[in-house]
């Protein structure tokens, strides 16, 4: 991995670099009263940048988002005339801030959770060639804001994810994050919920270097628009981290559903094998072999599905890099 920006232009005096962009996204909801705040404390010059743009996505407000936004300096508005959800927002902005020449690309909340002043720590991985996509880790255990179920939900999820995704981040959840052009090229995201969880998952079907940085929070201003109790963060939260372990690992994720079946055939085999060798109760063989059978077709069908489903992902694969190319040709020629 080389440091990001670093373009060879010939040798010896005609070697050079280009300019290095970073450009802030800040995907928006009704921000019209959290965001001056959050505009404030982001930085116009951050160490190994030649430039730092803001960049505002209006997710179909109804308030003056994208108005308070242009009043505040910010250098690119991208308006949706609709509410198409965070997961939207987010994608349209990678797509924006590509097109606009970014080298890397930092996301963060509207609602200024996150300490901006963090934001070099946060790309310093990227531009030492360490990492593809950094996520800013919050001090969970810290935050008033968050009750005791809250925190134990914040890490049972993060488990989750980092065994999906084989990375070892420890605030899964976290929006604080800076990707690397590359990483920001070949990002997808399949869900209308939310992207953070998903895109680890990816990052690490793909292969990507992911590393986590502490960092710092503000007090909240605002109840969470994305999570409104916890049973609906509990429900989104398992149905992304499924369909995430079922598309980026199919193989493994029916391999594991087929085990219940299996598991439960064994069982009834050695039932039927005990009540046909060590007692005389021959009418209570037959249902155990003939529910073992069953079990045991079940396990075979969904282990079927799993390779095919994993055939599909190569598939799936393939079609993702030529994505990937063509999205670079585009972002290229708006470039040029």
């Amino acid at each position: 991995m080389n440091p990001v920006g670093i373009v060879d232009a010939g040798s010896g005096e005609a070697a050079g670099r280009r300019t290095r962009k970073l450009v802030i996204q800040v995907p928006c909801l009704n921000e019209a009263e959290t965001l001056p705040a959050t505009l404030a404390d982001l930085p116009r010059s951050v160490e190994g940048f030649d430039c730092v743009e803001w960049l505002v996505v209006d997710d179909g407000s109804t308030d003056d988002t994208s108005e308070v936004a242009r009043a505040h300096g910010v250098d690119h508005v991208v308006r949706f005339p609709v509410n198409r959800g965070l997961a939207a927002a987010f994608l349209a902005g990678l797509d924006t801030a590509l097109r606009a020449g970014a080298d890397v690309v930092v996301n963060t909340d509207a609602d200024n959770q996150y300490d901006a002043s963090c934001i070099p720590d946060l790309v310093a991985p990227i531009l030492s060639g360490r990492a593809d996509l950094v996520v800013g880790e919050r001090p969970i255990e810290e935050i008033e804001e968050f009750s005791a179920t809250k925190k134990r939900l914040q890490r049972l999820g993060s488990a989750i994810v980092r065994a999906a995704s084989g990375t070892d981040i420890r605030d899964a959840a976290s929006g604080f994050r800076a990707f690397s052009r590359d990483t920001a090229l070949q990002l997808q995201v399949l869900g209308r919920y939310s992207y953070t969880m998903e895109t680890l998952v990816q990052a690490g079907w793909q292969g990507l270097d992911v590393v986590g940085v502490p960092v710092r929070v503000h007090p909240s201003t605002r109840p969470s628009r994305l999570v409104r109790s916890v049973p609906q963060y509990l429900w989104r939260s398992a149905q992304t981290i499924v369909r995430s372990f079922a598309l980026y690992k199919p193989f493994r994720f029916f391999l594991l559903l087929s085990a219940v079946p299996a598991l439960l055939g064994v069982v009834l085999v050695l039932r039927w094998a005990y009540l046909n060798w060590f007692t005389d109760d021959p009418a209570g063989r037959v249902p155990s072999l003939v529910a073992a059978a069953v079990c045991l077709l079940l396990a075979a069908l969904i282990a079927v599905v799993g390779l095919l489903a994993d055939l599909l992902s190569a598939n799936r694969r393939a079609l993702g890099e030529i994505r990937t190319m063509l999205r670079r040709r585009e972002v290229e020629s708006s470039d040029g």
